[in-house]
Formats: C-alpha cells, structure tokens, sequence
C-alpha cells in the first residue's frame, strides 16, 4: 500500500532517466555544434567546447623577426634582434611560460633571458617585447623559434557565419548549395503531401474494385529498399529528358516518398467519424468538397507529420541528390555534398566545418521544433479507434 500510494514503481524511475539520457545525448552534440560554430580554429584546438566560456590554455609557436634584415650591430662581433613576438599574429591574452625548446615549453617565465649556448641569448618579455642576442653565425640565417604557454580569453565571432554564408570570394560556396537545398526540399515535400492526401482518401472512403490490393501493394512498397530502384530510374528519367535535374530529383524523392505517405495518411483519414462524412454526402457534398472542406482540416496532424519526416529525410540526403544532381560545374550542389567536399578541402578548418554543419542542421531543427506538436498525434494515426 505505501508503494502504491506515495512511490513511484522502479519502472517509472527507469524510464524518466531513460528519456533525460536520451535527450541529453541529443542536446549535447548539437549545442557543442553551435558554439563550436562562434569560436576561432585555435580555440576549437586548445579545449573543448564546454569551456568556452572560460580562459582557454595554448602554446603558440611563433618564430622572431628575419635576422638578416633586422640584426643590429652592436660591435666587438656581438650582433642583437629586437622586436615584438606578437606583430602579426592578432594575439589578445596573458603570457605564462616560454621556452626555445619543444622539450621544455615552460622552461622560462616572461622576462626571463635563456641561454642558447655559446654566448647566444634570447629574452622575451610579458608583453612580447624581446631581445636576441649572438654573434655573427648566430644571429643569422633562419630565425628562432619560441613555444610560448599562453592564456586566451574567451573569444566568439560571426566571422565564421559571414565566410560561409556572405563572403564572395568564398569559393566553397554553402550559400549556394544552401539554396540549391531548399530548391530540392521544398517541392519534393509538397508534391508527395499533395499527391498522397486525394489517394489515402481515396483508399480510406471511395469503394471501387481492387481497392484492398492497392492498399496491399502500398504496404509492399514500404519495404523495398530506395537503393533498389535507383539506376532504373535514372536510366528512366534519362530516357524521357528529366535526367540530371530539379525535376529528376522532386519526382525520385515523391516515389521514394509516397508509399510511406499514403499509408500513414489512409490509417488517419480511416479514424475519422464516419458520420460527418455519411451527413456531407446526405446534403449533396460531393468527394471533392468532402475532401477538401473537411477530411483536409481533420487531418492536419498527419499532414504535418508526414511533413516533418519527408522535410528531414530530403533535407539531409546525399544519395538520391547524388545520383539525381550530377553537375560537374557545381551549380546544383546541395548542402550535404557540399560539406563532403569541404572534409576533404579544409579538413583542418574546424571553425569552417561547425558553422557548415551547423547551417545544414538548423533548418531542419526549426521546422522540427516549430511543428513538433503534430508530430506524436500524426505517428499515432489510426492506432486506436
């Protein structure tokens, strides 16, 4: 009785933190995304996104100015190089440790004066000032280099977001293929719904022959794997002239798309009160305006569901745009071809490819987010009665 009255079952703890593990395994990943997307490469490189709101620890390796064209005479063969370690570099932060060696990185603090060998010197003050000093062998020839142990304030910019999206001599071009998506996306979502609602209601409420098998061949349809039918219909679309196109794409993601769409919009409409529509019919209503004036209105979760998956799976597919878009010239490029392509070009670029990966995913996360309530009452569709 206590258990039944004041405790909760184990089960119930179980699936509670289920679902926060899931959410959290869903959240995290995705908000490092976003503010790996504001912060420089360096910073990507020296920690990890879940400091960024902390000073971050580095060591730079910066090499002193050219000693054949900055060395000082200073007589007596003795020859000295002085200038600021940081010119050039953009650098904001404090200096903590330095050294000439990559085995000894914090082998000195700032203004402390290391002894190369032989007479040769090398100081190097906090603010980056420093002085070399040697003799004619030494202070020549390619420059020293420094490790300096530094700290970084925090530090986010849009400049990532500018490159990508605004900058013209941005020649990896994911504005571009951010376009070429939604023009790939936005038909190929529209034209399935479209088609797949007059057939649903046509199988759910309209009696004529062969009905049941139709039903029957759509629920086939559902598991015969896209991978199947790809060349043939390439070699289809070919053939009429829709090959390698806007067309070819929109008419490849509605069949690949349809099965699932009928089905799900059937067993809602199959749902619906029986007798709205039997009284539509009573007063004169014909199918069209039973449809459109009242099985369209009911059904918007299903709808919107349907909606949410097709806009997703077009949304983050390669294949089909693959084998549908082939453009050498890179005109019809979508996003998800265009970020293959950047892991290969500015595989180091890490601020590059979390912007890129970041404006690929939002999209889809706005309009997931946006109709996320129909989403659960479109996948129950017709599971009770």
């Amino acid at each position: 009785m206590d258990a039944m009255a004041g405790r909760k079952p184990a089960v119930v703890w179980a699936l509670n933190i289920s679902v926060v593990a899931l959410v959290a395994l869903w959240l995290f990943p995705t908000l490092g995304l976003f503010i790996s997307s504001f912060r420089t490469g360096d910073q990507i490189t020296a920690s990890g996104w879940w400091s960024s709101l902390f000073p971050a620890e580095q060591t730079l390796q910066i090499r002193a100015a050219d000693p054949d064209d900055n060395r000082i005479d200073l007589g007596n063969g003795r020859f000295m190089v002085e200038g600021n370690i940081f010119d050039g570099q953009g650098f904001e932060g404090e200096m903590k440790s330095w050294g000439t060696s990559s085995r000894a990185l914090d082998a000195n603090a700032p203004g402390d004066a290391a002894d190369l060998g032989d007479g040769e010197t090398f100081t190097l003050n906090a603010d980056g000032t420093y002085i070399w000093e040697g003799d004619d062998d030494q202070i020549s020839g390619r420059a020293q280099r420094v490790f300096i142990g530094v700290t970084s304030p925090p530090d986010f910019t849009i400049q990532n977001y500018n490159f990508v999206l605004f900058d013209e001599n941005n020649s990896e071009g994911m504005a571009k293929a951010f376009f070429n998506t939604l023009t790939v996306v936005i038909p190929a979502t529209i034209i399935p719904i479209l088609i797949a609602a007059f057939a649903a209601y046509a199988l759910a409420w309209m009696e004529f022959p062969g009905r049941a098998l139709l039903i029957a061949a759509v629920v086939g349809l559902l598991v015969v794997p896209l991978q199947l039918a790809l060349i043939p219909l390439l070699t289809l679309h070919n053939a009429v002239g829709i090959g390698k196109g806007y067309l070819g794409v929109w008419l490849a993601h509605t069949g690949f798309g349809l099965p699932l769409a009928i089905y799900l919009l059937r067993n809602y409409m199959v749902g619906l009160p029986r007798d709205i529509i039997e009284n539509a019919k009573v007063d004169g209503a014909t199918d069209f305006q039973i449809f459109t004036k009242i099985i369209l209105p009911l059904s918007f979760p299903a709808l919107a569901s349907f909606a949410i998956f097709q806009f997703l799976w077009t949304w983050n597919d390669l294949l089909v745009a693959l084998v549908f878009l082939i453009d050498a010239s890179g005109q019809t490029t979508v996003m998800t071809k265009q970020i293959v392509e950047l892991l290969g070009t500015r595989g180091g670029d890490w601020e590059i490819l979390a912007t890129s990966a970041f404006v690929s995913i939002a999209v889809p996360l706005g309009v997931f987010f946006a109709m996320q309530k129909y989403l659960v009452r479109g996948l129950l569709a017709g599971s009770v009665k």
